[in-house]
């Protein structure tokens, strides 16, 4: 998967996690990716978080760090 591709969704997930707070927010996010998106992809968020973690949303960043992905 693009990194490209990656960006543009995990950033449209955080974007309408946040109405909520910051808390709430990354654990819709997490949520989402958890329940949704499966290994490849979630392999492929981890990566990127380690590459080149300024491309996502913050709340993204918390996300993938509290489903295991590590900077």
């Amino acid at each position: 998967m693009r990194d490209e591709d990656i960006v543009r969704m995990t950033n449209q997930i955080a974007a309408f996690f946040q109405p909520y707070g910051r808390d709430e927010a990354v654990a819709g996010v997490a949520g989402h990716i958890r329940s949704f998106w499966e290994q490849r992809m979630r392999a492929a968020l981890a990566d990127l978080v380690q590459r080149d973690p300024d491309r996502l949303d913050p709340v993204v960043r918390d996300a993938a760090l509290s489903l295991g992905a590590s900077t």
